[in-house]
Order: structure tokens, then sequence, then C-alpha cells
């Protein structure tokens, strides 16, 4: 069964005077529980199109395109429920929140899914849920840091935590491993595809890393903002 979609997406940015065409018509559909990866050069329209898939930002209007997520276009959908609730994003540069420890900034997306009043009725459960993603990606002594007492293997497993401490159905990674040696961003894929098998979500990753699409059940190779034939 399809779960995410896109249909004739097209994104284009201005600068100055100047359009720039990142993506020019991409059609996408993954499978429920599939790891697909866009692989692609830098420039190619990888993180454009994450983007869009997750709701961070829409497609261009003329030519209409559009995404959609269980067959509801997610739009439509409301997209602070769909990033919320749906989706777990997993960025190159963490995006951690330097005041905060570990354990609030995997706490932090459930926060945002509840609401001030909804956390707080849901806090016990939400805190044993990012304990336990802790404790299974190997920080569990490492509650109460903050990112900057960490290593960058450390901080991308936080932000692992983090990304499915709402147990989405969607996880978009963008370039996981790209801030990371080669062996440290072999070990945090590995933590991420255990977790991400064990809960069963569907996962796209882009990258630039051909060692990294290997482990992905399709390969989708992005150029000038099309998916080649190949």
């Amino acid at each position: 069964m399809t779960i995410l979609q896109a249909s004739n997406v097209h994104k284009t940015y201005r600068l100055d005077r100047v359009e720039v065409p990142v993506l020019r018509g991409v059609d996408l559909q993954v499978r429920e529980g599939e790891f697909v990866a866009i692989l692609g050069a830098s420039g190619s329209g990888k993180s454009t199109l994450l983007h869009l898939l997750g709701g961070l930002d829409l497609p261009d209007r003329e030519p209409a395109g559009r995404v959609s997520f269980q067959g509801v276009d997610i739009r439509a959908r409301g997209l602070d429920t769909y990033r919320a609730s749906d989706v777990g994003f997993v960025f190159q540069f963490y995006h951690l929140l330097p005041e905060l420890n570990v354990l609030q900034n995997v706490l932090v997306s459930a926060m945002s899914l509840h609401g001030v009043f909804g956390y707080l009725s849901s806090r016990a459960a939400a805190t044993a849920r990012a304990e336990a993603l802790l404790n299974a990606v190997g920080l569990s002594h490492r509650l109460r840091h903050r990112p900057a007492e960490l290593s960058g293997g450390e901080r991308q497993r936080v932000a692992i935590a983090r990304a499915l401490v709402n147990k989405p159905r969607l996880i978009l990674a963008d370039e996981p491993t790209g801030n990371l040696d080669r062996v440290t961003g072999g070990k945090i894929l590995d933590v991420l595809l255990d977790l991400r098998a064990k809960e069963g979500q569907t996962m796209v990753v882009v990258t630039h890393d051909e060692a990294t699409a290997a482990k992905a059940d399709r390969v989708l190779r992005l150029a000038d903002g099309r998916f080649s034939a190949s």
C-alpha cells in the first residue's frame, strides 16, 4: 500500500530577479514499511524534496503538484498535525537546543505534539518513552548532559530518539551520516535502521553516500531536479 506520494512536484526559488528551478516535476510513491534512499550530488534537489515530503515547504502552485500521506494531501491533513504526529525528522546538523539537556531535547517533540496542557497530562508516558529510546541508542548515562558536552555521533543519536518519540509512521532523514566520519556514520545508520525495523516505520533518506543508499530497499537517483531512469 502506498503511504507517501508526490505528484508532479515542482519547486523554484527566486534569487533577486533570477528564478532558480530546483525540482522539475517529481513523481514518487513510497510503500508502507519501505526504506527508500534518494541518491544525488550536492545541489540536485534532494533536501528540497525531503522538505516538501515532510511539509516543511510546499510545492509551487503552478504547475499544480501535491504531496499526499495515506491518500490525503498534506495541506488538507493539516501541516502542523502532519509534522508533529506523522513524521519524524533526522537532520544532518542535529538541530538540538543548546540550553536543554538530552532528555529535554527529545521531549520537545512530545511537547509540540500535545501542546502545553496536553503534555502535562501525558508527561509521565512521554518521559518513559524518551528514556527508553535514549537507552536504546546507548545514551542512558547522558540524560542530563547538554549538546555541547556530546560528540557528533551522540548528538545524532539524540536526534534519532527525538524523531521517534511520537511514534511517527514516517521517518525522513536528510544526510543523517553526512556530518560524521565513516565509521561513526555507519554505526549511527545501523542504530536508526535497527529502531526503524523494530517499530515498523516507513523511511526516506536522502544522501550522496553510496554505502548508505546500498542498505535501502530501493534507490532512486535525483539529478537536475528529476529522477533518472536508472
